[in-house]
């Protein structure tokens, strides 16, 4: 039997759509999230639900549809300042999110949407810290599946 992409498993491109819509929702609301996000583009969930998609095997709508990039994401987050304490929030509200729209609850897949989620949003935490994008544009997209990260981390 072939093993199935992260994105194949979790379902399909709705499947993404509906929760981040769902859990940008939420964050909207959030007193603690909600400033940081107030001012997100009306496309923000697409490209996020794109973005995510892609990493987890799906197709390239991001970086074909939306135009994305790697650095792109990152660029994002510059100068954010985003602390240990949002980023805990984040991941609450997503993991919250992804239970109550019935995203696949098996072992295997949660270790790997979590085990993302947590690489990424440390992350985004750290280059929220930065004045300057220290990503190139050519970096590949990253792709995660069913195994574990490459070795610590160790920045620049």
């Amino acid at each position: 039997m072939a093993v199935p992409t992260l994105y194949e498993w979790a379902g399909d491109m709705e499947t993404f759509e509906d929760l981040f819509t769902s859990f940008y929702d939420k964050v909207l609301k959030d007193e603690l999230l909600g400033e940081v996000f107030k001012n997100m583009s009306a496309e923000h969930i697409k490209h996020v639900s794109h973005f995510v998609a892609e990493v987890f095997g799906g197709t390239a709508l991001y970086t074909t549809e939306d135009k994305g990039t790697h650095a792109a994401m990152i660029g994002k987050h510059i100068g954010k300042m985003l602390t240990e304490v949002k980023r805990q929030r984040w991941m609450q509200l997503l993991i919250q999110t992804a239970d109550e729209k019935g995203l696949k609850s098996d072992p295997e897949f949660r270790s790997a949407f979590v085990g993302y989620l947590e690489w990424g949003t440390r992350i985004a935490v750290i280059n929220s810290q930065l004045t300057v994008n220290p990503m190139q544009h050519t970096e590949p997209m990253p792709k995660w599946g069913w195994g574990e990260t490459g070795g610590p981390y160790i920045p620049g």
